[in-house]
């Protein structure tokens, strides 16, 4: 059986990372920017269960991951989630060796080229893929905007589609074709 992991939401160290946590993703008023994602529950609802474990990576807190989840209404869809426990002065982050090798742990998954990973930093998805986990998916919406470092930067526009081996997607609907294996029929 494979494990299908999912990254999301990333987050920055800080001194304090509780501290951090409770007052910058702890008071973001995600109810009011995030809603229930019927596409996202179908999408991972049509997985078949007897083929894939569906995980949930993040480098957020536990309390942060499990709220988006719920906002989103898929929390029931994810059978297990790996996070950065702040809690531990010395926890790990994707896209840090140590956090997949946890992944893998937690999972009870001892060979790594069965797991399929998506994610929305291409750091990540090279990470695991030099780990040798099996098929990594960046998931790029490309032509939005971001800001990095104080500058407006187009999100993709330094992607080369498919490098590296790495298949590129811009919707998470397009996981039905490349991970095709996956889905019920």
């Amino acid at each position: 059986m494979a494990l299908l992991s999912v990254g999301w939401f990333g987050t920055m160290r800080s001194q304090d990372p509780i501290d951090f946590d409770q007052k910058c993703d702890g008071s973001l008023p995600l109810e009011d920017m995030l809603k229930p994602d019927p596409a996202l529950r179908k999408l991972l609802e049509d997985i078949d269960r007897s083929k894939a474990r569906v995980w949930g990576l993040t480098n957020a807190y536990k309390t942060h991951a499990r709220r988006v989840l719920r906002i989103l209404g898929v929390e029931d869809q994810i059978e297990g989630l790996v996070y950065c426990d702040y809690s531990n002065s010395n926890f790990c982050c994707k896209p840090e060796a140590e956090y997949y090798h946890a992944a893998l742990e937690k999972a009870g998954i001892s060979d790594p080229s069965k797991c399929y990973f998506v994610d929305d930093s291409i750091s990540n998805i090279k990470a695991a893929k030099t780990l040798g986990w099996g098929s990594c998916v960046h998931f790029c919406e490309h032509g939005m905007m971001s800001v990095e470092g104080g500058k407006v930067k187009e999100i993709g526009k330094d992607i080369s589609e498919g490098s590296d081996g790495i298949v590129v997607i811009s919707k998470l609907e397009e996981l039905r074709t490349v991970w095709s294996e996956l889905f019920k029929s």
